[in-house]
């Protein structure tokens, strides 16, 4: 029991003292690291699954949003991502409408913020999930067995638009032309994956689901030993929807069939995976999969995701699976759910933790 003890206090200890720093992971490498502090390395055990990595050349689907409103192609454009959404929960989006330089802008503001003088940086450090715009390493940094090689900028917009003015200058601009498009397309998306669903083109715009989000920027710095660690662990996304920009290094990986498939980073693509939450009200329907980011010795890696989770006027409402997708021989296969409740469970736990959607399931 002693050694219990004295293991748990040298952890907590570690992963204080990096917290204290406020200068995240690129200041241990901005330190001139060559072997990565314990509380990076992941269990031995979870080396084994290297060993399932897909070498195959099957990859996650890629749909084309051209001519959406043409009404053939629009049917087309939903059986795929019916098919996307049921069988992989992952797909790539080209030819949605956003200009390349919002992308690579919104890149680049990622990048200069988090290569700025440490000291800016330290301004915005908190693990107030409170805060709308708050800088980190990892979220859940005192709950996880690990930590992950990557720092965190979050811009939230779940109540309202946050005052430009608190978003850093070197970003500002470039956050809020994303977030106009981004908005926008997830919108459309919102359609798509109603009509996939077999309901009317608004149903999930009319329950709330593309209203509130976040904005999350990881910062991954090249790492000197990748092999013992990870940008990301195995985890699913807790929220509705999800629309990820990348930068041009590899890393994010999907698990399908019990393999791990790389989504390798292709420029002007964004990347869309389906949340625990669209999960529920779509009574396992369309399915939200676990996946991770493999840290490299290449860096930095960038990626973006912007989370649709639900709007903070709605964290009363319950959320469940939708009347029209259940039936006798298909009943719910989830209890209903306060979206505030939801989120608190989300922020008290580690990533990688059981699913937030097994608490859920009936």
């Amino acid at each position: 029991m002693a050694s219990e003890t004295s293991v748990d206090y040298n952890r907590t200890k570690e992963f204080k003292e990096f917290d204290d720093t406020k200068a995240g992971v690129k200041g241990l490498v901005d330190a001139g690291i060559v072997s990565i502090p314990k509380m990076f390395i992941r269990p031995a055990e979870e080396a084994v699954e290297e060993l399932n990595s897909s070498q195959s050349n099957t990859e996650v689907p890629i749909i084309d949003l051209s001519n959406i409103q043409d009404g053939s192609r629009r049917k087309q454009i939903v059986d795929e991502v019916r098919f996307a959404s049921e069988e992989w929960g992952f797909f790539q989006v080209i030819n949605h409408g956003i200009p390349l330089t919002v992308l690579d802008d919104m890149i680049d503001g990622v990048r200069m913020f988090n290569e700025q003088d440490l000291e800016l940086k330290k301004e915005l450090y908190t693990r107030d999930p409170t805060e709308k715009v708050r800088f980190c390493s990892n979220f859940d940094l005192y709950a996880s067995q690990t930590a992950d090689w990557r720092d965190t900028l979050t811009f939230s917009f779940r109540d309202d638009d946050i005052d430009p003015n608190e978003i850093p200058a070197l970003c500002r601009k470039s956050t809020l032309e994303y977030a106009k498009y981004l908005r926008k397309l997830g919108e459309t998306l919102f359609e798509l994956l109603s009509e996939a669903l077999g309901l009317q083109a608004d149903h999930l715009g009319s329950m709330g689901c593309a209203k509130g989000f976040s904005i999350v920027c990881h910062y991954y710095p090249a790492c000197p030993q990748p092999e013992l660690t990870l940008g990301a662990r195995r985890h699913t996304d807790a929220g509705i929807l999800t629309l990820l920009l990348q930068n041009e290094i590899s890393g994010l990986q999907v698990l399908h069939e019990g393999q791990w498939f790389d989504v390798p980073p292709s420029r002007g693509a964004l990347v869309v995976n389906i949340g625990d939450l669209l999960q529920i009200i779509s009574n396992d329907k369309l399915k939200s999969v676990k996946h991770r980011a493999t840290a490299s010795h290449v860096g930095p890696r960038i990626s973006v995701p912007f989370f649709f989770s639900g709007h903070a006027s709605m964290f009363h409402k319950p959320f469940g699976p939708i009347k029209e997708l259940t039936s006798e021989a298909n009943p719910p296969r989830y209890k209903e759910v306060e979206l505030g409740e939801y989120g608190a469970r989300f922020y008290s736990r580690s990533l990688d933790n059981k699913p937030l959607i097994d608490y859920y399931r009936l």
